[in-house]
């Protein structure tokens, strides 16, 4: 093996595959679960249907690095919305709509299982309360009670 290939495999094998779990902090939800990661994915976009949130973006490393020769956990994360919500926000707050769509965030754990956590959509719009006042609190509110369904009914 070539001076550059073994460096270049010494520096790959010292790159760790995962930081880890993600521990529970303020404003987030986090819900470890017994589901294999792909299952969970799945599910979570079943369940944001049956709440009437839109897969609205998708994306994750670990497709991207595993064509680059690196292994990785699985991580995805799964932008929800829907156009109701978009339309009532952007009256209150133009500036709060760059936080939409709210994220889901699904990670492979070591052991198989995976992870679904995601920031409290009333954590993500509480910095335009200025703006957006009650009324935006209380879609923030009422975005918090369907992700803590759709986690629900994911986990199930």
């Amino acid at each position: 093996m070539s001076f550059k290939r073994l460096t270049i495999a010494f520096l790959l094998a010292a790159v760790p595959a995962s930081a880890g779990s993600i521990a529970p902090r303020d404003g987030w939800a986090v819900h470890q679960t017994s589901k294999p990661y792909e299952e969970l994915i799945q599910d979570v976009k079943t369940a944001a249907k049956a709440e009437g949130l839109n897969v609205v973006t998708q994306a994750g490393p670990t497709g991207a690095a595993a064509s680059r020769g690196i292994t990785i956990p699985g991580n995805r994360v799964i932008g929800l919305f829907n156009n109701e919500f978009a339309v009532k926000i952007l009256a209150l707050s133009t500036a709060a709509m760059i936080e939409a769509p709210v994220r889901m965030y699904v990670t492979e754990e070591d052991d198989g299982s995976a992870t679904l956590s995601y920031k409290l959509p009333s954590h993500v719009f509480a910095p335009y309360a200025d703006e957006g006042g009650a009324e935006l609190a209380g879609l923030a509110d009422q975005l918090d009670r369907r992700f803590a369904l759709i986690a629900e009914r994911a986990q199930k």
